[in-house]
């Protein structure tokens, strides 16, 4: 078995806001260096660990964890739409792993995933339609009330133990954060039409999903321009997180409270579970080390930018990097 991690900011804005020419040469050397640490590693199958915004879990039953046997990209903000190549039987098994660790988790066999978990595995394996198996896992993170961020570390802990326990090479992915409050609507405050697309928004018409994209692409160039219009990048605070991280003090998140989040980094901070998650995985097979450590924070995009990579320190990610490498170029 070989575990490797990668774990990346998503933005629908990637596409559609441009920022300085430096700020994207910069982001786009860092995600590059991203891809290659992934060709290189050659996985055999990927679990990708991502939010949802209101496109693919509603209020009407909106869990706090959910593993995907089956799943299909909408294609929003210029990302593909279609199925994705998920594995059923050890996707279903994973599930069944998580809920014996004693973390509840609920199970779709008709997930519908947004760019918040597609953008990563596009851009990573040139479409999703060319990755190898996937695994794809669902995880709150603005639909209030919200889990504390210890349920994430834990779902983390539980998935990569049953990572670890596979002949495979799996990748763990991570899409979200960092610190970002763009326009999502709180059910909380919201007029009775927009709860109710809060509640049920499923298949909307192709004309409210252009006008939805159209608000959230102009929201991005006002921040641009004024950071007052939104509640600002918190660098600080993503530092913190990268930090920890890093660290593999996994622990201290236990200590990270909902508001704490909100006060900090924004009410869509709370995307950073999927890293928790993602390197408490990696953490269940034991000390790891950052490769890749890549922050920007980029309002054009509404996203403190972050890309990391990491692999643990026993050599097996490298063992298993060196092994591909041999049999491709020795064919």
């Amino acid at each position: 078995m070989a575990l490797a991690l990668c774990a990346m900011s998503h933005s629908p804005l990637l596409s559609l806001n441009e920022p300085r020419s430096e700020v994207r040469a910069r982001v786009d050397v860092a995600r590059e260096e991203a891809r290659a640490f992934v060709t290189a590693y050659d996985p055999d199958l990927v679990v990708v660990i991502g939010p949802d915004h209101y496109n693919g879990f509603f209020y009407d039953l909106m869990p706090p964890f959910c593993i995907g046997t089956a799943a299909t990209s909408i294609g929003d903000y210029d990302t593909v739409a279609g199925p994705l190549p998920v594995e059923h039987d050890t996707a279903l098994a994973m599930a069944g792993a998580v809920l014996d660790a004693e973390v509840d988790v609920a199970v779709s066999e008709r997930m519908k995933v947004d760019h918040g978990l597609v953008q990563p595995l596009e851009f990573l394996f040139g479409g999703f339609h060319r990755c190898p198996p996937v695994i794809p896992v669902f995880i709150n993170g603005v639909a209030v009330p919200l889990g504390p961020a210890r349920r994430a570390r834990l779902l983390g802990d539980a998935i990569g133990r049953f990572a670890a326990g596979l002949d495979r090479r799996v990748l763990l992915l991570a899409s979200g954060g960092l610190s970002h409050d763009p326009p999502v609507p709180q059910l909380a405050s919201a007029t009775p039409e927009v709860a109710e697309g809060l509640i049920d928004g499923r298949n909307p018409t192709p004309e409210a999903r252009a006008a939805r994209q159209e608000r959230v692409i102009v929201t991005g160039q006002r921040f641009a321009e004024d950071p007052t219009t939104l509640q600002d990048l918190n660098p600080e605070w993503d530092q913190l997180v990268l930090d920890t991280l890093a660290s593999g003090r996994l622990a201290d998140v236990d200590g990270w409270s909902n508001a704490w989040f909100q006060e900090q980094a924004g009410n869509s901070s709370h995307e950073v579970r999927t890293w928790i998650a993602a390197y408490a995985a990696l953490a269940a097979a034991g000390p790891y080390e950052v490769g890749t450590r890549f922050y920007e924070p980029i309002r054009e995009w509404i996203a403190g930018f972050a890309v990391t990579t990491a692999t643990p320190t026993t050599g097996q990610a490298h063992l298993a990097m060196a092994s591909a490498h041999s049999t491709t170029t020795g064919a």
